[in-house]
């Protein structure tokens, strides 16, 4: 007959209630709290490409070039005019200090140097244009345009973010918006790597979305995450109460196609796979049992080792 077999020593955890927040998770998506599309601001053709998504860069580093030499000829044309229109405003003012000439000629010659002064400026900086700069340290997140292309004013050319400050945005429904501000706390999971992080901030939106009936709201993360960057899928868990649920650890779970189970280790140190019925992973790396084990129970830390131990033995 079949006799399962005592287990060595193993790591085991007690089934216990515990109180623990309960919370209401939405999905979210990473953005940087910093972040800037630089568009053409003159017309030209992307004659330099100095950087590229995942580069670092540093606030005024050249990011792009344009060929605006269309703007560059301008800005010499308003110069020449400028120069001219500030020599006739000095000759001007000395005709008139010695009363050769009316106020009314002054006037016009100096309005003259004035329209000139500012055209000028507003030449110089249609030409700085061309040269496409970050506005902050960061990172280029995405690229939008290559060498040789046509770049036209309202063109996105670059995406730049500053990795020190990142948040997730995600919707809250109107039903769950009280309970959610009275606590205004969050923790936040990427379900990819089994990451949990406390928010560091949560800021809910004053309005709701009429087409929606939801509320945005932006769970600020701690600074320097790693392998956390901007569009990342995550889970945002909004805190709206306490309660006592029974607990078991994540790392106890045995899991084999649709069964999910654990060793549950007796009195007489024989441990015995039992199914249960879980809730959706907790933070802390705990399950809330829903069905299958009870309080004060023991388990098994390590199943797999639990399962090779514990295999019936033929007598």
């Amino acid at each position: 007959f079949a006799q399962t077999k005592a287990v060595p020593a193993l790591a085991t955890a007690t089934v216990e209630l515990r109180e623990i927040e309960l919370t209401y998770p939405a999905e979210a998506v990473v953005e940087a709290v910093k972040q800037a599309t630089i568009a053409a601001q003159v017309p030209g053709r992307v004659v330099e490409v100095r950087a590229d998504a995942g580069d670092a860069v540093k606030q005024g580093q050249l990011l792009m070039r344009l060929d605006a030499r269309e703007a560059a000829e301008g800005y010499a044309a308003s110069q020449a005019t400028f120069v001219n229109a500030r020599a006739n405003y000095e000759r001007t003012k000395n005709l008139y200090e010695q009363k050769f000439i009316s106020k009314a000629a002054l006037d016009k010659a100096e309005a003259d140097y004035k329209a000139a002064q500012a055209g000028s400026g507003a030449a110089g900086a249609a030409a700085s244009h061309a040269s496409i700069v970050s506005p902050l340290t960061g990172f280029v997140a995405q690229r939008h345009a290559e060498a040789g292309e046509m770049a036209t004013p309202g063109r996105p050319l670059i995406t730049v973010y500053d990795p020190k400050g990142l948040r997730v945005t995600a919707s809250i429904p109107q039903y769950k918006l009280a309970e959610v501000r009275a606590n205004l706390r969050a923790k936040v999971e990427f379900p990819e790597t089994g990451k949990w992080v406390d928010a560091a901030k949560v800021e809910a939106f004053p309005a709701a979305d009429p087409r929606t009936h939801t509320v945005q709201a932006r769970v600020y993360l701690p600074d320097n995450l790693p392998g956390v960057i901007p569009g990342m899928f995550a889970r945002a868990h909004f805190v709206t109460g306490k309660a006592k649920k029974l607990l078991v650890p994540a790392a106890a779970v045995l899991r084999r196609g649709e069964v999910t189970a654990v060793y549950v280790i007796d009195d007489k140190n024989i441990a015995r796979l039992r199914q249960l019925r879980l809730s959706e992973p907790l933070a802390g790396g705990f399950h809330e049992v829903l069905a299958g084990v009870s309080a004060g129970e023991k388990v098994a830390l390590d199943p797999v080792k639990a399962g090779i131990v514990a295999r019936p033995a033929a007598n």
